[in-house]
């Protein structure tokens, strides 16, 4: 069955303004262009996100929806297009460590006041109606219980809710000794959001197509990183000094800084006591990075492994370029325990690969 007439029939024959939303029309139109095809499971989230937009636009009740499946199967495509098609301007997207993020600092700045939360919300809020969340995952008991308040504020807000993640709710904070202190959040999402699993047989970032105007694939991953891909490439020498770098209130390491360019070793970046508001913050500032060194995962700590994790989520949401430098080939460096790291292999494998005996066009 055709995208089309699959997403009409999804829609049903009980609301037929839906046929007329801007929702459907923007996603047959944007797959048509790049040649795709909708999966049954999209066409059932397209018109998921098409109902709530009706009720949304008519002044009525909104349910929030939960869009949930493995790496690479569209759940960001579908989230970035329904938020670029709601004809409504009260509406934000965001991903989950830069909100995180947001959201500890104003508490923190708002800390004296009785209901912390409510003062942020207010200011990162202010006026929101329809909330995107992508990459939303909960492994720390810590922000586990501040999303629980935070879920339960923003269905007060009646804001719209939208979001993805790589894990169902009952697969969120997975650690036996957390996880039932989380059901009360499982619980809550399943009376409050429309659960949908966006699945596929293909990866979509794996399509030639997916993301030619994105920055970040227009990276490298270099192995071994030898003298000649080097000068080819214009990276820093192996020995290359560690300089003072100011980030924020902390002072950090790094390589070399040249312009919008920066270069760090995987030392420098993972194996300090870094956090996602420095990468955060280096965004700001530099739109190339090169991080050099990448170890074997598999014999770095938990917390090593999160911090590349979260480093490369960051990169890939803020679209920067990476180069990477690497001793083993992508897929033995990538081996290790933690979690999420099929997501962070899905990103990374997007980068152009320069092998040996490969002599790749210099940089500009």
């Amino acid at each position: 069955m055709a995208p089309r007439s699959l997403i009409r029939r999804l829609l049903g024959k009980k609301h037929p303004t839906h046929d007329d939303s801007p929702i459907p029309t923007f996603f047959q139109t944007k797959a048509e262009q790049h040649g795709y095809t909708l999966s049954a499971a999209q066409a059932r989230a397209i018109a998921a996100m098409a109902r709530e937009t009706h009720h949304l636009l008519a002044g009525q009740p909104t349910r929030s929806l939960y869009l949930h499946g493995p790496v690479g199967r569209g759940k960001s495509w579908l989230l970035d297009g329904f938020f670029q098609a709601l004809p409504i301007a009260e509406k934000q997207r965001v991903h989950f460590h830069d909100f995180f993020a947001r959201l500890h600092r104003g508490m923190f700045a708002h800390r004296q006041h009785h209901d912390a939360l409510a003062v942020t919300l207010d200011t990162l809020l202010d006026g929101c109606r329809v909330l995107c969340f992508d990459e939303f995952h909960v492994h720390d008991i810590g922000d586990a219980m501040l999303i629980n308040r935070l879920f339960k504020a923003l269905f007060q807000r009646r804001v719209l809710v939208l979001v993805t993640s790589n894990y169902p709710p009952q697969g969120l904070l997975p650690n036996p000794l957390y996880h039932e202190r989380f059901k009360p959040v499982i619980d809550l999402i399943a009376a409050r959001m429309d659960v949908l699993e966006v699945s596929s047989p293909k990866d979509f970032r794996s399509l030639p197509q997916a993301h030619a105007e994105q920055r970040f694939s227009s990276g490298r991953y270099v192995w071994p990183g030898t003298p000649a891909q080097r000068t080819a490439l214009g990276l820093p020498a192996t020995d290359c000094p560690a300089q003072a770098l100011t980030v924020g209130n902390r002072q950090l390491r790094c390589r070399s800084q040249q312009a919008r360019r920066i270069a760090f070793t995987f030392h420098d970046l993972c194996e300090q006591l870094t956090a996602v508001m420095d990468y955060l913050l280096l965004c700001q500032d530099f739109d190339e990075w090169i991080i050099d060194g990448l170890p074997h995962l598999a014999d770095c700590p938990i917390a090593v492994q999160q911090r590349f994790i979260n480093l490369v989520d960051v990169l890939y949401d803020q679209d920067k370029q990476l180069i990477l430098i690497g001793a083993h080939p992508l897929e033995q460096a990538l081996s290790g325990q933690a979690i999420d790291l099929a997501r962070t292999a899905s990103r990374l494998n997007q980068l152009q690969a320069v092998r040996p005996q490969h002599t790749p066009d210099p940089v500009s």
